[in-house]
């Protein structure tokens, strides 16, 4: 007896975004953290991006 698992097409489609999902928001959030801190004129949030980088050993100069 042979057990062949079928899903619709619908279904498909929202398992695949679903597994993307998470990898686009990451890639959002790390944007975001580059972008938005790393560029930004308020010294304490740049700061603080900048010691991020330097304790990931990230040359920033």
């Amino acid at each position: 007896m042979t057990y062949e698992k079928t899903l619709s097409p619908q279904h498909e489609a929202a398992r695949a975004a679903t597994k993307k999902l998470p990898a686009i928001l990451a890639l959002g959030f790390g944007l975001f953290i580059i972008l938005g801190a790393g560029f930004s004129q308020i010294s304490a949030v740049h700061n603080a991006a900048h010691d991020v980088r330097h304790s990931f050993a990230f040359p920033c100069h």
